[in-house]
């Protein structure tokens, strides 16, 4: 099937993930993360958080923290874990820089977009809300905790796409991580990757069509441009 075959007329929905996408969050979430781990006596750094953790849904993450330590984590980790989260995005969450002018180039081109994350609706709201996106958003927010299967199955990116009665080949999907890329793949959507974080190599390995690291660049790989 050519592209042409495959999508004749365009995207006709553009998916967000949210952390590092929408909001600057990935390294205020895990310095937090990294220092409650060391309360654990865990000494991970940044590079560390962001290969094992980044993209991963809480359940995998905790799942990981307790193979680590050989025992599970405290029965508070997770609230904690939260409370200095959202301390921290508090004091410093902003967009991701140029998101706002990408939402503005689509909906100039009335071609609809949604987020689908690996965070939680609570996560979502206090995320997109602190940083003035969510009324942009609101409607249109799909969690994994919607679906049976956290990333990289698909089923988070279905569901956002059989929500807004989009067929999964119209669909492209923004992601940051390789774990974000292999399920927008599964899903059969077409996948660009933001390589702020993550290098441009393992996004594409993980099967992201192409790799931008500046948001400037995605209304043209959007065709907007």
């Amino acid at each position: 099937m050519t592209e042409a075959e495959r999508q004749p007329q365009g995207p006709a929905l553009v998916i967000f993930d949210c952390d590092g996408v929408l909001v600057d969050s990935e390294r205020l979430a895990n310095e937090v993360f990294a220092a409650k781990l060391r309360e654990l006596g865990l000494e991970l750094t940044l590079e560390d958080m962001f290969a094992r953790f980044v993209g991963h849904s809480m359940p995998y993450c905790l799942q990981l923290v307790g193979e680590m330590l050989g025992r599970a984590p405290p029965a508070d980790f997770v609230d904690d874990l939260q409370r200095r989260t959202f301390e921290a995005f508090s004091r410093g969450l902003q967009p991701v820089e140029g998101i706002v002018a990408v939402l503005d180039a689509l909906e100039r081109r009335d071609l609809p977009y949604c987020v689908a994350s690996s965070g939680d609706h609570a996560k979502l709201r206090f995320t997109l809300g602190h940083t003035g996106l969510w009324p942009r958003f609101a409607g249109r927010v799909f969690s994994v905790v919607d679906v049976p299967r956290a990333k990289p199955a698909p089923d988070v990116y279905l569901h956002a796409a059989r929500s807004l009665g989009i067929a999964p080949p119209r669909c492209v999907v923004v992601e940051d991580t390789p774990i974000g890329a292999s399920a927008g793949v599964a899903a059969g959507m077409t996948v660009l990757g933001y390589a702020r974080h993550t290098p441009a190599a393992r996004l594409e390995a993980a099967g992201a069509r192409a790799s931008f690291d500046t948001m400037a660049r995605l209304p043209r790989l959007l065709g907007l441009a």
